[in-house]
């Protein structure tokens, strides 16, 4: 591999991040939205049936994680940061809902005149997503981010106290 070769993958590769922080916080938002629009009442009866503690705080606490940390996400703010609650719904999801029914997030029953029939989802789109995020908070969000906006912003800052 040449020079110039190394050197073009590299300049592409750094926009790698950005299609996942996009499809993450996308994802987030839609789950969000789609909660708040039914009711954080409604998915607040669904963590209770699930033996949730507090299920009303957690319905709104989970709606303001996908909803803020979707933004966040698909903004590039914060990206560490707020992967971490993002990852903790996540997780609680997995253990309270998907794991009985195994890893697939595609259980195809049957095929009717009204279209496909699918079963219960299993927790690997919700693998997926963990694998996203530690992939963000670990590598940072890319180019056209407001991390990388800050980032940039601070920097004379921290030179000029280096020189102190």
């Amino acid at each position: 591999m040449t020079h110039f070769e190394s050197l073009n993958r590299s300049s592409i590769a750094r926009w790698a991040p950005v299609a996942l922080r996009l499809m993450v916080g996308y994802g987030f938002l839609q789950h969000g939205v789609a909660k708040l629009s039914r009711g954080p009442d409604a998915f607040a009866t669904v963590l209770e049936a699930l033996g949730v503690p507090a299920p009303h705080l957690m319905s709104w606490l989970t709606i303001l994680t996908e909803l803020l940390g979707g933004l966040a996400m698909f903004l590039g703010a914060f990206v560490t940061l707020v992967s971490l609650p993002m990852a903790v719904v996540l997780l609680v999801a997995i253990f309270t809902v998907h794991l009985p029914y195994g890893f697939s997030s595609i259980k195809l029953l049957a095929v009717t005149p009204g279209g496909a029939k699918f079963g219960p989802v299993g927790y690997e789109t919700n693998l997926l997503y963990l694998s996203a995020l530690v992939c963000l908070a670990l590598g940072g969000p890319g180019p056209l981010a407001i991390d990388g906006l800050r980032r940039k912003r601070n920097q004379p800052l921290e030179r000029s106290l280096r020189g102190m």
